[in-house]
């Protein structure tokens, strides 16, 4: 594979730490599998639209297609060709489809591929609700929230041995005689030698089975912590938002996710001091000077416009995001628990059908917004599923651009539409009156509605 960008396209750059985006940028974009095509199509008009009717032709972005998925593996024989990861390097910025992921060995998933091989650390994952979108909720309305989902790390780094393999049993092995008291608490592991154990979890098993334990590790770093967190309270300061909250499950993985509450406490208070008041302080105070005292410490900092971090046990968050959701606004969180937070948000907003994402390193500006969803191959060329999830997160990649005229365009159009009811099949189910139209169809109403 070779790249060919379009003529007339320039780079985007950095300089000083800020997106140098000039008016007609080569941005690459990967139509994605399954679906991908169709919703790419009809997405694409949707931009291309509200580019020219923010700008007037003084700016416009030149495409560039690039290959990933089944469609580069039948052109080229590789999953993810490296052009492809060199032409997101070099432009900066990109979108794309969903993406199928291999069966078998090389690749577990595309996605994560590319987070890593880019070292995009932020998954970004705003979730609000647009007005006529069927909510299985009474408050959708209520839900108005920004993730910050660690893109790098925790288990999604992939270092876990099959069960039965060499592999694992070294790992055992190494347990066994290195930390007895940490082999001990294995499920069915309770003798302090590697042997015993295996001749007892064979019994447990059978004599003509092997043992089958499966071993992972999950790595949390000071470094990957705070570098997502720092963009988190960034964003909330310079959004105008009202608080952080830091979503964990320290209450159990004390070193890994209690760590990464208490560094975000840390970073908070160094580096962000006179604008932030932290729950680490309420504590201080509590302990200090009483209950009473902390509450009005707190009320007195946030009456002065301080915004408040805070943290949350993540389960405890997922059924409050459903009570009690106007005690969340910005939240900054692990891999696992953002994978599982923010398509549990977006099923009470719609589904994850219309749920945009963006994978971004806000230290080199590098970024890839990207559709949520899978690629549903039922669907595939029948011109019939909801495109909302590429249509917002090119939303999202127009306002990280700086084109914030044609993100609201954006916007606009897709709410009217909806609000009009004119909807693909998935709203149309659900929605009185409804008047089903095509995925080519739903982006035309989108641009007329703009």
């Amino acid at each position: 594979m070779t790249l060919n960008p379009p003529a007339e396209g320039e780079r985007i750059s950095l300089r000083d730490g800020r997106l140098v985006v000039p008016d007609h940028p080569v941005i690459p974009f990967i139509e994605g599998d399954g679906i991908g095509p169709d919703i790419w199509r009809a997405s694409r008009r949707v931009f291309d639209a509200a580019i020219e009717k923010a700008f007037r032709g003084k700016k416009s972005i030149r495409w560039m297609e690039v290959y990933a998925g089944e469609k580069a593996f039948n052109l080229f024989k590789t999953w993810l060709p490296d052009d492809t990861v060199k032409a997101f390097q070099h432009y900066l910025v990109g979108i794309k489809g969903p993406l199928t992921t291999p069966v078998g060995g090389g690749i577990r998933s595309l996605n994560v591929a590319l987070r890593q091989l880019l070292d995009l650390y932020v998954c970004l994952r705003p979730v609000r609700y647009l007005e006529g979108v069927p909510s299985p909720v009474k408050r959708p309305e209520a839900i108005d929230m920004v993730i910050f989902r660690e893109n790098t790390e925790d288990i999604y780094a992939g270092i876990e041995f099959a069960p039965a393999s060499p592999d694992a049993h070294k790992i055992l092995e190494f347990l066994s005689k290195e930390f007895p008291e940490s082999f001990k608490k294995i499920r069915f592991g309770t003798s302090k030698s590697i042997e015993d154990w295996m001749k007892t979890a064979r019994t447990a098993a059978g004599p003509d089975h092997q043992v089958q334990v499966g071993v992972g590790f999950k790595p949390v770093s000071f470094h990957g912590s705070s570098r997502l967190i720092r963009a988190a309270i960034s964003h909330a300061l310079e959004n105008k938002r009202r608080s952080v909250t830091l979503v964990h499950k320290g209450n159990i993985m004390k070193f890994t996710e209690g760590a990464f509450r208490d560094w975000g406490y840390q970073i908070a208070e160094q580096e962000f001091g006179p604008k932030v008041y932290t729950g680490a302080q309420w504590d201080r105070t509590r302990k200090e000077k009483g209950e009473e005292a902390a509450h009005a410490e707190q009320k007195a900092a946030l009456a002065s416009g301080k915004l408040l971090i805070k943290d949350a046990i993540a389960d405890i968050t997922l059924q409050q995001v459903l009570t009690r959701p106007d005690e969340f606004d910005v939240i900054a969180t692990l891999n696992l628990n953002g994978d599982y937070l923010s398509d549990a948000l977006a099923a009470q907003v719609g589904g994850i059908g219309i749920a945009p994402g963006g994978n971004i390193n806000f230290v080199t500006g590098h970024a890839v917004f990207e559709a949520t969803h899978g690629t549903a191959p039922k669907y595939a060329n029948l011109d019939k599923v909801n495109p909302g999830s590429v249509i917002l997160s090119g939303e999202m990649m127009l306002r990280y651009l700086g084109w914030g005229e044609a993100a609201d365009l954006v916007v606009r159009g897709l709410e009217r539409t909806i609000r009009s009811k004119v909807v693909t099949y998935d709203f149309a189910r659900l929605i009185t009156g409804a008047r089903e139209v095509r995925c080519s169809e739903f982006g035309e109403a989108v641009v007329a509605n703009m």
